[in-house]
């Protein structure tokens, strides 16, 4: 019987001496799943084209491009756009600050409203009001600023807008919410809202559902009303989902959004309105600038990039989940 166990003991030891490294384990499990990753085939290949494909295309930042010797025949001028853009365009500090304090106001005032929208939808009893009113809060996600930038301009028009009507028959004068630098800010941040807001509580309204029933049985038990679960409940199981849509909001902080800007904006507004987007449309369409606009572009993913890893940082120091 000794000789049976000192065997077995060193049966087990030979076996954990052999354990299989962990690349030979992750191969095993491509192996079983291969069919799974087969289907992954189309989504690889169309990343590769439209979006690793085109990165080729960053030499641009560092060549005077001229259409008949291509990209490689081009010259090479090394930082010379870069040094253009931060010391001698009269134009790019004031688009660079008219874009962050742009997007700064999206997330300050936009980041929010789903979450408070999902907040609500999720305390309404009523099923059926609660499907209506999700349904309305959606529409305007499906209609392009092409079109919803129509409604908006007729809606604020301070002739025959009915808007400017409500506030005549209060006593206040007309304002020129499109045309007004005071308030072009505000109706870009209000409209985007507007249209995004319905469809940003849809992850929300996910997360919600995932919560143990439980804990609001038992916080009923101990007393809690309806704001103190929403507060110590509601929100902390939703904490993780918050904090990787909002890494990912910083991530996209330098755009501001150029549709909605490009159908709203007139030249009345340009020294609040005018941001990385639209220069980009007018110095690269428009004025066939190609270089200096990709580097305009690089320069604006470095800064993305930069926010997303210090957010992820910050959130996964705070205990919670990133995305890195």
């Amino acid at each position: 019987m000794d000789n049976y166990n000192t065997a077995s003991v060193e049966s087990v030891t030979k076996a954990v001496k052999r354990k299989e490294p962990k690349w030979g384990q992750t191969w095993r499990e491509y192996k079983k799943n291969k069919y799974l990753f087969f289907m992954l085939i189309p989504v690889l290949i169309w990343y590769a084209i439209f979006h690793y494909g085109p990165l080729y295309g960053v030499l641009l930042a560092f060549k005077d491009f001229s259409p008949r010797l291509g990209i490689i025949g081009s010259p090479w001028v090394g930082l010379d756009h870069f040094k253009f853009l931060f010391f001698q365009s009269p134009d790019f500090m004031r688009i660079f600050r008219n874009t962050v304090l742009i997007s700064i106001y999206n997330i300050v005032f936009g980041f929010p409203a789903p979450i408070i929208l999902a907040l609500i939808l999720n305390e309404i009893r009523s099923g059926w009001f609660k499907k209506i009113a999700q349904s309305i809060s959606y529409v305007p996600h499906f209609f392009s600023w092409v079109v919803l930038s129509g409604i908006v301009i007729v809606m604020l028009s301070p002739s025959e807008g009915p808007v400017n009507y409500l506030l005549n028959m209060v006593g206040i004068e007309p304002i020129y919410f499109l045309a007004d630098t005071d308030y072009f800010r505000s109706t870009l941040v209000g409209t985007g809202i507007w249209k995004e807001i319905g469809w940003g509580t849809i992850i929300y309204l996910a997360a919600l559902t995932g919560i143990d029933p439980t804990l609001y049985e038992a916080a009923v038990i101990d007393g809690a009303n309806r704001r103190k679960q929403i507060w110590y409940i509601t929100i902390p199981s939703i904490l993780p989902v918050i904090s990787i849509m909002l890494i990912l909001s910083l991530g996209g902080i330098l755009n501001a959004g150029f549709d909605q800007i490009f159908n709203l904006y007139n030249p009345a507004v340009y020294e609040v309105a005018d941001v990385i987007d639209t220069y980009v449309y007018r110095a690269g369409i428009v004025g066939a600038q190609f270089g200096l606009t990709t580097a305009v572009g690089l320069f604006k993913n470095v800064i993305g990039i930069m926010l997303v890893l210090g957010a992820n940082y910050v959130v996964k120091k705070m205990g919670q989940e990133g995305v890195l």
